[in-house]
């Protein structure tokens, strides 16, 4: 019954890229007609889910796919300048040393994902990677997952920084951490009602001793457990 596996999301969960999304964002605002978002209104976006945020944009949902993929493009010529979430690698390290195995799905493109471990020599720490889902898609990717690898949902857990990460984790049965360093606000992730719901990265350190050693000593006490810095 033990945890064996952790799936992290990648942009604003390892990968700080929110600045970078926004400025590509604002830059092809006009050529797709949705409006751009200025400095003031950035941290009112960070309460909306990623469906409120289509709406306000006012974009044609036609469009949505060619704009993610101009963005995943234009991230490719920023990529080398971003860095980790802080203390991301040390907790990455840790998780390692203790047996997890680790992945990565991701919306964002392969190719970026794969160059951004490399230039933080991250690589060694992750098995696999499913990158290029669709939006509103990930659960269909962590169900494939669970089916190729033969891994029961009660022995993945999946941590993400938006919404959307957490109701994927909830379609496919895995417990779910929702991280308040990314795009989402801890308040806006607090309303999806995530098992666990971290401020700091070490916090995950934390959660998976507590869940694991529930687990061998009274599976019947495995509950949700918010932790709150």
């Amino acid at each position: 019954m033990a945890l064996k596996v952790i799936i992290f999301d990648f942009d604003g969960t390892l990968a700080d890229t929110y600045d970078a999304f926004v400025e590509i964002a604002n830059r092809l605002s006009e050529e797709f007609g949705y409006k751009p978002v200025n400095e003031q209104e950035q941290e009112k976006l960070k309460d909306l889910s990623a469906r409120d945020l289509i709406k306000q944009s006012e974009i044609s949902l036609f469009k949505i796919p060619f704009v993610l993929k101009r963005v995943k493009s234009e991230l490719t010529h920023k990529i080398k300048e971003l860095e980790p979430i802080k203390n991301i690698p040390d907790c990455l390290k840790q998780l390692n040393s203790q047996g997890y195995r680790l992945g990565i799905i991701t919306s964002n493109a392969e190719e970026n994902v794969v160059c951004f471990l490399k230039n933080h020599e991250l690589e060694q720490f992750f098995d696999f990677i499913y990158a290029g889902t669709t939006l509103f898609g990930k659960h269909k990717i962590i169900k494939k997952l669970l089916k190729e690898k033969q891994l029961r949902p009660h022995e993945v857990m999946y941590i993400g920084d938006e919404t959307r990460d957490i109701n994927s984790a909830k379609k496919s049965d895995v417990k779910c951490v929702g991280v308040t360093w990314g795009f989402n606000s801890g308040e806006a992730l607090a309303k999806q009602e995530p098992d666990y719901l971290i401020n700091q990265p070490y916090e995950l350190i934390a959660i998976l001793d507590n869940y694991q050693y529930t687990i061998i000593n009274d599976p019947s006490k495995v509950n949700p457990l918010t932790m709150k810095g």
